[in-house]
């Protein structure tokens, strides 16, 4: 089991949940409903696979469980505020995991912010695990600079992140000649990973953990 920190975040004061006594380091982030007590399991998860995880809390302390208090917290999330505390989990992380580089995981809201912290940290993301979500500032981001890996894990039923739009992001950063390889899992819906859910597909997300473990440790190993 991990515990809650506190690291500097552009000159405030952001928290997280760090769980692993050793290993690479792994940025965990969250779904639309908040560092919840699912996102915490699946950080856990990684320090049990041998990893350094740490989830920010973006929401600064609000869990939703509700879908509308979850569309409310997401829709008020300030992407702004947002890069800077993922910022800061980066620069506290390095100084807790093994190595100077990090992978990044991250799961709905937090997909796209995981290629956002990937976009946007290149000097120590070399690894990004994007599941079923896309970032909101596509345009605004240099995908050029970019220097990590991707691996993403996206849903063929998804109708919220549809499979012609995660194609073409792909096709985007290919274009840029990133290294990219999206699998997009007939029969499975948005949140399949979610074991809380009800989209939770254990088979595809059996097989989407498998691969993201060996990715990880294949980068930052």
């Amino acid at each position: 089991m991990g515990e809650i920190v506190t690291y500097p975040s552009n000159g405030h004061q952001a928290s997280g949940y760090l769980t692993g006594s050793s290993g690479p380091g792994v940025i965990v982030i969250q779904e639309w409903w908040g560092l919840n007590d699912n996102i915490k399991a699946i950080a856990d998860q990684f320090a049990a696979a041998g990893f350094v995880a740490l989830a920010p809390d973006l929401y600064h302390g609000e869990v939703a469980s509700a879908p509308d208090d979850a569309r409310r917290l997401a829709m008020n999330l300030e992407m702004s505020q947002a890069a800077k505390d993922m910022s800061g989990a980066v620069d506290y992380l390095l100084g807790k995991a093994d190595g100077n580089k990090l992978g990044v995981v991250g799961f709905c809201l937090g997909g796209g912010l995981a290629l956002t912290l990937a976009a946007q940290r290149p000097d120590v993301i070399s690894a990004a695990a994007p599941f079923y979500g896309l970032p909101r500032q596509l345009e605004e981001l240099d995908w050029q600079g970019m220097t990590a890996k991707v691996q993403g894990h996206y849903g063929e039923l998804d109708q919220g992140i549809k499979a012609e739009n995660v194609r073409a992001f792909e096709a985007r950063l290919k274009a840029l000649s990133k290294d990219v390889d999206i699998s997009i899992y007939e029969g499975a819906n948005h949140a399949f990973f979610n074991e809380t859910g009800r989209n939770h597909h254990p088979e595809i997300a059996k097989l989407a953990w498998e691969k993201t473990v060996a990715f990880l440790r294949t980068e930052l190993t």
